[in-house]
């Protein structure tokens, strides 16, 4: 947030997580976002497909789940978080309790693709820790989960964001398949354009469209960005060979930093008493001007995490 948003103070989110105005949720993609209220109850209903899918296909759910009751396994479970907030552990203890011949894991699973949940404070509060517990959305808000949303009014707020775009580009954004018929809908209201590879596009009249020379400063990415995940198309932003780089052999994607709007390298942070240091892996040889760009973003970046240390940018060699 603080790559994108002027003025970005982590207390002002911290604010918002707290009086519950924004939640940590698990929405797009089955994976976890900072997204309002309002959101967490129409995001996860639209990208309920992803989860029910994942309940009926993957081999670490669908086949231990012989037996179990999927009603009762909800009510079970919506009881278990009425009681506290659990880890994934916690649940995992208490409903091998109720089910003592099934795999605890596929029974958290199956909860996690069945029940929204949110994340409470102090997860994802600056500068606070403590476990990631859950408890239900509905709890939490004090209102439902919608139960039907319009993939028409996602796809015009996926527009304002992230367009021009294709529905593949909005199905790997959200993990929600089948949006090609909701952009076909929409197309009488909606700007087309052809990119360079042929491939139509498609916008809100009225949005944004910088001019192509407009310049994009270096930027400090952080790991698992949208930016690196979500694009179908992620030559927009590196190169093939490079993407290889980003995703380590279990899964974690991470921190790039940006020259030109493109991934130049990767970078660390490390925080002592005295010094806070970030450290840039540039793929390829910088041009001075990018370097010394860097380094002042980088020693901001510093200055933001730990204001009361002194702030170094260091420089691997490339590899």
């Amino acid at each position: 947030m603080w790559s994108r948003i002027a003025g970005f103070r982590p207390e002002h989110l911290a604010e918002f997580l707290l009086d519950r105005t924004v939640v940590r949720a698990s929405v797009m993609r089955g994976t976890i976002h900072l997204v309002s209220a309002r959101d967490a109850r129409i995001l996860r209903p639209f990208a309920q497909p992803l989860y029910d899918q994942d309940l009926a296909t993957s081999a670490d759910v669908a086949p231990h789940l012989d037996g179990v009751d999927l009603v009762d396994l909800v009510t079970e479970a919506t009881g278990l978080f009425a009681a506290e907030p659990l880890t994934k552990a916690e649940l995992r203890t208490r409903l091998a309790v109720r089910w003592p011949r099934h795999e605890p894991d596929a029974l958290a699973r199956a909860v996690h693709d069945l029940v929204p949940l949110i994340q409470i404070p102090p997860r994802g509060v600056w500068g606070a820790s403590g476990s990631a517990r859950s408890v239900t959305t509905e709890s939490w808000l004090g209102r439902p989960v919608l139960r039907r949303v319009r993939s028409s009014d996602i796809v015009r707020r996926y527009l304002a964001a992230f367009g021009p775009a294709s529905a593949l580009y909005a199905q790997r954004w959200s993990g929600v398949r089948g949006l090609a018929a909701t952009f076909e809908r929409l197309r009488p209201e909606l700007h087309t354009f052809v990119d360079e590879h042929g491939r139509e596009l498609f916008d809100l009249p009225d949005a944004p469209r910088p001019d192509p020379d407009t310049p994009a400063p270096p930027r400090f990415v952080a790991e698992f960005d949208n930016l690196t995940l979500s694009h179908a198309d992620r030559s927009r932003v590196t190169a093939d060979l490079e993407r290889r780089r980003l995703v380590t052999v279990n899964g974690i994607v991470h921190a790039t930093v940006l020259v030109d709007g493109f991934v130049a390298g990767t970078w660390k942070l490390r925080t002592t008493k005295a010094s806070t240091i970030v450290t840039v892996a540039p793929f390829h040889r910088l041009p001075k001007a990018a370097t010394a760009a860097l380094e002042r973003e980088g020693r901001a970046l510093a200055a933001f995490t730990a204001p009361d240390t002194t702030a170094e940018v260091r420089f691997l060699p490339v590899a």
